[in-house]
Parts: structure tokens; C-alpha cells; sequence
């Protein structure tokens, strides 16, 4: 069948090669009689899977043998609190930067834990760019620096990792952007990330973690919020989202077969590109985000006359181009192009946007 190009913001496009491989393993996993979804997380077969899933992610994301990579539940979402809750470690105050709707729930709830420093915030220009480092205002008696480096809903990324005290965690809600280019985990005290976007379908959330930031927690913390208790079961003291991690380890398979990060960032690089000349070159369409700080995940963009915009996205969709509504908080259009959009897919877009502006003129 033909598939449509769908540029949802997540849950995501994923690879067809992936989906083509679940869909022959899905009754009879490598001559189990099982599928994925019917396995005992505790047994031989799916530990095998969650084995090869981490070493995957290790190996492609050059993560330290420092660092704990624990699968767990609850979104992203649920880090903004598990993160104070085990990395404050007897201090009272942690350092955010806003840049947008995702850095903001964090603030909103970590202030239920602690004092929170606003270090640097592009709230000023309506979150069109990503506060330069000289701007920050950083806490030297902070727990942990945090910082969303792409936000999903305003197309503001970080092209840079910020420089912080060695002595202070650099934290990153990296759910948009893991893996979509190298990484260079060692300058960070955790990284985390929801599944449903670069790496597999919804429910699962990956964190990874120094070592020596495990084991002090806030009074009071749930079992299941405390990061050493999942690190110290090898993320099974619970079932984990399995089939999300079988998923999880078909992606990094495809991303392997393709070059790994290095591979996958010039791809991104290139449909990026191929978006934003279209853009750039026109007055018919504007993108709000300064240059610089333009996502290379979620691309966001308006029409010059916004009462085109329903006739916009029926046409696109009649097109098979699905899902490029802006969230309803700003607006407009967004094309989410993650790692399995190929780059035939935003070249068809990009065909069907100047078909459009020239016969809506």
C-alpha cells in the first residue's frame, strides 16, 4: 500500500522497514511461538530484547559505562518531577532556562519541590530564539541545570550544549532531538526522553544517568520515582513497556543499518534545509523562529493570509501530507520531520507549498 507522509509531532512517522519487521515477527518472535507483547519481561526471550536494545543505544549514542540507561513509563512528562525529586540532593534550588511550553512544565513542577532559579528565558521574544549563554544568570549553589535543547511546539533548538560548573549536572529533556545527531553524553549529569518520536511508539521514556547522581532522593519519594531502584533492577523492579522496547530496538537497528548519528544528522540537516529555502525565499509563508535557532525536528511556519490556512491542510492532507496543524497554543503549521520522515517526503511537501502559494497568491 502507499503510505502517507505524516508529520505529526509525536507519536511519529516511524521507519517502514520497522514497521514491515514487526509485522512479521508479530505472532512468532525468531521461532518463540510468541509475539513480543505476550512475553514474560522476566524471561530469556525478552531479556535477550531488552539486552540488545541498551547495548544498541550505547554503542550509538557513545554513552560512558558511567552512565545507567533505565527504560521506564510515564512520559517525559513525569521526569519534570523525578528529576528534583533524585537530583537535589540536599540543596534547595535548581536552575531552568525557558525557552518555550515543554521548559515550562518543568518549571511548573519542580517549583513544587524546590526554589527554581530562571536562569536565562527568551520569554521576552516570544520564544523565537535560544537564550545566548552570556544572558544566563546561573546559580553557583544550584542542584542541576535544566534546559529542553529543542521545543517541540515553537521550533527553537539549541545548536550548541551549554558550558556549566563541572560540580553543577547539566540536565537535558532531550524527547524531540535524541538521537538525530551525535552526542556527546559525558557533558551531561542526565539525559531524558520520551520514546515517541526519533525512537519508537508512545509509553516509553528512556533516561540515562551518571552513576553518582543515583541514591539521594527527597523525603518522601515514591519507589517507582527513585532512580536507583530502576537502575538497580536493570528497569524491571516493574513490567516495563515491552513492546515499546522491541520497537525501541528495531529503530536503533535501521539507525545502525544507515550510518548511525553521524549519517542520520546529515540527513536532518538536509531536509531542514530543503524546508526552510522554501520558506526563506517566499513572503507568503513566514517561520517565526530566528535563524540560528531553527529546529531541525519541528518546523513551524504561517501563511501570510491565515484564513488560507483550513484550505491549506485539506489540500495537503487530499495530497497524503497529514498532521501539519500547529499546536493550538501558537497556531499556523508545523512540519514535524524526525529522523523516518525521508527526505522524499518533505520534497513533496515543499512541491505541494509552492503549488499552493502560486494558485492562492
Amino acid at each position: 500500500m502507499d503510505r502517507i507522509f505524516n508529520f505529526s509531532a509525536g507519536p511519529a512517522i516511524l521507519p517502514a522497514e520497522v514497521l514491515q519487521q514487526a509485522r512479521g515477527e508479530m505472532l512468532d518472535w525468531h521461532g518463540s511461538s510468541m509475539s513480543v507483547m505476550e512475553m514474560s519481561h522476566r524471561g530469556l526471550e525478552f531479556m535477550s530484547i531488552a539486552e540488545k536494545v541498551e547495548s544498541d543505544l550505547r554503542e550509538l549514542a557513545s554513552i560512558p559505562v558511567n552512565y545507567k540507561i533505565l527504560f521506564l513509563s510515564g512520559g517525559a512528562s513525569s521526569q519534570f518531577a523525578m528529576v528534583p525529586m533524585n537530583l537535589l540532593r540536599g540543596k534547595k534550588s535548581a536552575d531552568y532556562i525557558n525557552t518555550g511550553e515543554w521548559s515550562q512544565k518543568a518549571i511548573k513542577e519542580a517549583k513544587k519541590y524546590c526554589t527554581v532559579n530562571i536562569a536565562a528565558s527568551s520569554e521576552n521574544e516570544n520564544f523565537s530564539c535560544a537564550p545566548t549563554q552570556d544572558r544566563w544568570m546561573l546559580d553557583p549553589a544550584a542542584a542541576y541545570v535544566h534546559y529542553t535543547p529543542n521545543e517541540t511546539i515553537g521550533g527553537v533548538e539549541f545548536n550548541w550544549v551549554p558550558d556549566v560548573d563541572a560540580q553543577v549536572p547539566l540536565v537535558s529533556d532531550m524527547s524531540s532531538s535524541i538521537l538525530s545527531r551525535p552526542l556527546d553524553v559525558a557533558r551531561f549529569g542526565l539525559i531524558y526522553a520520551g520514546a515517541q518520536k526519533n525512537m519508537g511508539p508512545a509509553g516509553l521514556t528512556i533516561v540515562i544517568v551518571r552513576e553518582d547522581l543515583l541514591g539521594v532522593t527527597l523525603p518522601g519519594t515514591p519507589t517507582m520515582f527513585d532512580y536507583k531502584i530502576h537502575a538497580d533492577n536493570d528497569s524491571m523492579y516493574n513490567t516495563p513497556p515491552t513492546y515499546a522496547m522491541y520497537i525501541m530496538g528495531l529503530v536503533l537497528e535501521w539507525l545502525k543499518r544507515n550510518g548511525g548519528l553521524i549519517a542520520m544528522e546529515k540527513v536532518n540537516i538536509a531536509k531542514a534545509k530543503l524546508l526552510y529555502d522554501l520558506l526563506d525565499a517566499s513572503d507568503f509563508y513566514h517561520c517565526p523562529v530566528v535563524e540560528s535557532d531553527r529546529s531541525r525536528m519541528n518546523v513551524p511556519f504561517t501563511l501570510k493570509n491565515p484564513s488560507l490556512d483550513g484550505t491549506f491542510l485539506q489540500q495537503s492532507q487530499a495530497r497524503g501530507l497529514i498532521q501539519l496543524k500547529g499546536h493550538r497554543s501558537v497556531g499556523g503549521m508545523r512540519a514535524s520531520i524526525y529522523n523516518a520522515m525521508p527526505i522524499e517526503g518533505v520534497a513533496r511537501l515543499v512541491e505541494f507549498m509552492q503549488e499552493f502559494e502560486i494558485n492562492h497568491a
